[in-house]
């Protein structure tokens, strides 16, 4: 089977919009979070969230671009634009018919629309639609759009499994390579769902912290006192490459892509199960694929939103999958980056194949008081990132439906 391998990445995040800024602040455990800006927020439940600052997209598209898309795309195209440049990808030489894109979204264009029929509602009933409207909207409009950027034409398409789409989408881009479809795969996720839909929608499941007076503590992973998840936006991508292309065309090999883990709780609309019996699934098929035991994983990047349910869960499926092992090290990064949904999986790829490259590990901020059933089982990386070996990193993500999908990633060992 081929060897599937990470050359080049690009990052968009409420805590850095490149690579090195963005690794940087999760090393030193720098928290994207503060008042919402983008509307209005007074008379919401919540009123923060982690939004991506400082962006401006002019930087790469004209005006006229920008009219067409949503920021979803917007976010999409700027990190393939980095992803593309940091894997130093000569346009003009490669085979473009064996280059994929596969790309996750949870939401697509949910601002556009949202405001699309807000006006229609508040108008004189006359149909005005912006005739981007539909393309806009649609959640598989960003592979599209970047296929037509760059002339890629290999597999296209898009998976919408709600937190679980970019992992869902490495997965797939994993599996391209492996059985040939394709030489390079552009694969991550994007979601800018901060608007008054997105947050008023998720108070109704009361699934966001309300912690309106300490929101700079607010995302709290394992903490007994955790009231929710704080919502984040942004998008990340990665390069995934068939080894000997890679080495043939002298790329620097970054880590590489082991295994995948794909499975479903069957359980509920929007909770996990409380045995996580779909991450223990994913987590074990992820390690059959990868031909790994148990004890040889290092690092957990954890799902973990810093809901009350959903982190017990996970905690209980990472028990069965690892047992006690102080040594392994967790953390759970959207203590920084907020939970950026259908996206959540690609900027938490990107944190692990660093942490396998660079040995380093981020942490989780916020918390201070870890679940006692739990808090002896790990080494919970607090507040300040640490330097160890990581040989082999798991990722999680979980969606509502019950969607679950780990992937694992390796230092890369050319032998």
């Amino acid at each position: 089977m081929r060897r599937v391998v990470v050359t080049g990445m690009g990052v968009l995040s409420p805590i850095g919009n490149d690579l090195e800024t963005f690794w940087y602040n999760a090393l030193t455990g720098v928290s994207g979070v503060g008042p919402i800006t983008r509307f209005d927020a007074s008379r919401f439940k919540t009123q923060f969230a982690c939004e991506v600052k400082n962006f401006n997209p002019e930087n790469r598209l004209h005006k006229k671009e920008l009219k067409k898309y949503d920021d979803f795309t917007i976010y999409a195209l700027e990190v393939a634009a980095q992803a593309i440049e940091h894997a130093k990808i000569d346009l003009e030489s490669i085979n473009k018919r064996r280059v994929g894109i596969v790309w996750g979204s949870g939401n697509g264009g949910f601002q556009t629309f949202q405001n699309q029929i807000i006006e229609f509602a508040l108008g004189d009933g006359t149909p005005r639609f912006n005739p981007y409207f539909i393309p806009k909207v649609l959640v598989d409009i960003v592979s599209g759009v970047l296929s037509i950027q760059y002339g890629f034409l290999g597999p296209n398409y898009s998976t919408i499994s709600a937190c679980a789409s970019a992992n869902h989408a490495i997965s797939d881009a994993f599996n391209l390579i492996r059985l040939g479809k394709s030489d390079i795969v552009l694969t991550g996720g994007s979601e800018a769902a901060i608007c008054e839909a997105g947050i008023g929608g998720f108070n109704a499941l009361k699934a966001l912290s309300t912690q309106n007076e300490h929101f700079q503590t607010a995302s709290r992973p394992f903490d007994k006192n955790r009231d929710g998840f704080v919502m984040g936006e942004g998008a990340a991508a990665l390069i995934l490459e068939e080894l000997e292309h890679a080495q043939k065309r002298g790329a620097t090999i970054i880590a590489e892509v082991l295994g995948t883990g794909m499975a479903a709780d069957a359980y509920h609309l929007t909770g996990t199960h409380p045995e996580g019996i779909g991450a223990i699934i994913g987590m074990q098929e992820a390690l059959r694929e990868a031909n790994l035991q148990p004890k040889q994983i290092d690092y957990i990047n954890a799902h973990a939103t810093s809901t009350p349910l959903g982190d017990n869960s996970e905690l209980f499926a990472m028990n069965e999958v690892f047992g006690k092992r102080k040594e392994l090290v967790v953390s759970a990064t959207k203590s920084m980056t907020g939970h950026l949904l259908g996206a959540a999986g690609a900027i938490e790829a990107v944190l692990s194949v660093l942490a396998c490259e660079r040995d380093q590990i981020p942490p989780t901020i916020n918390t201070q008081n870890l679940e006692d059933a739990y808090a002896d089982h790990y080494d919970f990386v607090l507040e300040k990132g640490k330097n160890q070996t990581v040989q082999y990193a798991i990722s999680n993500n979980f969606g509502f439906g019950g969607h679950v999908a780990s992937v694992i990633f390796g230092k890369f060992n050319a032998h």
